[in-house]
């Protein structure tokens, strides 16, 4: 299942890369000799060099140079963006949520920064919270195909199901291919006893993208229940060796699996071939049922 990822990188170049500020001229040592507009200059130039860090995967270090350039340049709503937007990378969502208020303070026609501080209260376990600020993200930009599917995920954390499918199918409506939307409403049919439907659209996702792990788990505990032991066990097998972390109770349940689901799998991964396999591919992470 996708997850929300930092969107930093979100409207950030421009603005980092224009022609003033890329002539402009770091001096930290002389940082307090120079006048306001200088020292914005400067932060938004060391806001580039975090920028170009995280793209080289350089996190940690990127963190330390966005922290510099909000105090450099503390009115500029982009930095703050690109700041909160790197706790959230280093998975710190309780230290992106203020960052991501003071840009949106600044500026509240940033959809970006919504969205990432959505992410952060999800993470955090604040799932209305979340919903509220990726609805706002949506109003400013509706043709987000992954934000809907986010959404969907807070109502589903709310207990929300239906409204949850709504968002996942605005989402589909924007790009028929999002597989993870498909999974998701297979997810909420299978725990309201939909068996058969939910198969349908976990086909769906497995078709769309045959090296989707979790559709194929899904749907190999939805066919052992329909009787079809032969084909759940090779769908289950090829899903493990794509990412046998699916076959753990707590990635599926981080994943939004509801409790029949992930009981339902445990069960399914019991059988001595998937036992096998298991223990072989995850050792020391194996979750499954003791015989």
């Amino acid at each position: 299942m996708l997850k929300t990822t930092a969107r930093f990188l979100l409207g950030l170049s421009l603005v980092l890369l224009s022609s003033s500020v890329a002539t402009a001229q770091v001096v930290l040592p002389r940082t307090l000799e120079l006048n306001a507009k200088e020292m914005e200059q400067n932060g938004f130039v060391v806001a580039q060099e975090a920028l170009q860090l995280a793209q080289f995967q350089q996190f940690e270090d990127a963190l330390v140079r966005a922290k510099l350039a909000v105090q450099l340049a503390p009115r500029a709503h982009e930095i703050w963006a690109l700041l909160g937007g790197l706790y959230l990378t280093v998975n710190q969502p309780k230290d992106a949520v203020p960052a991501l208020e003071q840009s949106l303070k600044l500026n509240d026609k940033n959809p970006g920064a919504y969205f990432n501080l959505g992410s952060a209260h999800f993470r955090l376990g604040r799932y209305d919270a979340a919903a509220r600020a990726i609805e706002q993200g949506l109003a400013l930009k509706p043709n987000a195909t992954e934000e809907w599917f986010n959404l969907g995920n807070a109502y589903l954390k709310l207990g929300q199901k239906d409204r949850a499918i709504e968002q996942y199918r605005r989402s589909l409506r924007l790009d028929r291919r999002f597989w993870p939307a498909y999974t998701n409403i297979g997810l909420v049919l299978y725990e309201q006893g939909h068996i058969r439907q939910a198969v349908k659209n976990w086909e769906q996702a497995a078709d769309i993208d045959p090296k989707a792990s979790e559709p194929k788990l899904a749907l190999a505990t939805a066919l052992l229940q329909l009787g079809n032991e032969a084909r759940a066990l090779q769908l289950a097998e090829e899903a493990l060796r794509l990412d046998s972390r699916y076959g753990t109770v707590e990635f599926q349940r981080e994943n939004l699996w509801g409790d029949r689901l992930v009981a339902d799998t445990q069960i399914l991964l019991a059988k001595p071939p998937l036992r096998a396999l298991m223990s072989q591919l995850q050792p020391e992470q194996s979750a499954l049922p003791q015989p």
